[in-house]
């Protein structure tokens, strides 16, 4: 049985309901995958220390922790094409996508003379707190004229 949608419930000849996996050989599979990982790249963002990094260097970062690292070997399982299309999807499309997302991170442009083989790298910039709350427009240092 497929399923229309990642959040239907998949009912059995025997009448009961089972939640399932999206079915990750659709288009859409990308985006699966991004929702899948997102929460550890959103966790990876607000434990970085530095201003600036690299796709690559972030990818290493993320890597670097046992739990964090599980999460990345399983997004590239659930792409299913061997593992360098996967790494070639996860690092040019759902990382730099959930970085895209992200109002912590802002693209500074393509990171020139960086090595991937994977993905063309780019240069991401940490926003710092203060931005991202005027941006939002509920900067706690503004002035209260109210």
């Amino acid at each position: 049985m497929e399923l229309d949608s990642p959040n239907e419930a998949a009912v059995s000849m025997d009448g009961r309901e089972s939640m399932q996996e999206p079915a990750l050989d659709r288009p859409d599979r990308v985006d699966a995958i991004i929702a899948f990982l997102t929460p550890t790249i959103e966790d990876v963002l607000n434990r970085i220390e530095g201003d600036e990094f690299t796709t690559p260097e972030f990818i290493a970062l993320l890597q670097s922790d046992p739990a964090m690292n599980a999460v990345y070997e399983e997004a590239l399982r659930r792409w299913g094409e061997g593992e360098r299309y996967a790494k070639m999807v996860v690092h040019g499309q759902v990382i730099p996508g959930i970085l895209r997302r992200s109002d912590l991170v802002e693209w500074r442009g393509f990171a020139h003379g960086v090595e991937d083989p994977f993905a063309v790298p780019a240069l991401w910039r940490m926003v710092p707190p203060r931005e991202r709350h005027a941006a939002l427009g509920d900067d706690p240092g503004a002035p209260n004229f109210g």
